[in-house]
């Protein structure tokens, strides 16, 4: 991967996104996903999640699949690529709550 991918600050939403991709899911039910990993904190409206999927389809971070029986409901999941993104987010997010906590003293 380039430095471009190693260096990326994921949004919130994208980050959740991303997470709920792990497994294929249609757009409704990553907004239920997100809300429930959340605890109801989080809840993206449909033109949110829908911008944020299409900036993440042209990233190719997630991909399209055909959907079971109802052709009118897109399923995506997240692409290795995007997983690594992922995982680079989640490495910051870590650094950050140590370097929080060591100044805090531990909260």
């Amino acid at each position: 991967m380039n430095d471009l991918k190693e260096n990326v600050v994921l949004t919130e939403a994208v980050y959740y996104i991303l997470l709920s991709l792990l497994k294929p899911l249609h757009g409704y039910g990553i907004m239920l996903n997100i809300n429930q990993m959340s605890n109801g904190r989080v809840n993206l409206a449909p033109g949110t999640l829908y911008g944020a999927i299409s900036a993440l389809l042209e990233k190719e971070w997630i991909k399209s699949i055909s959907g079971e029986n109802d052709s009118r409901k897109k399923e995506y999941v997240i692409t290795d690529m995007g997983k690594h993104i992922l995982s680079n987010e989640v490495k910051r997010l870590k650094e950050l709550i140590y370097n929080g906590e060591t100044r805090l003293g531990g909260v």
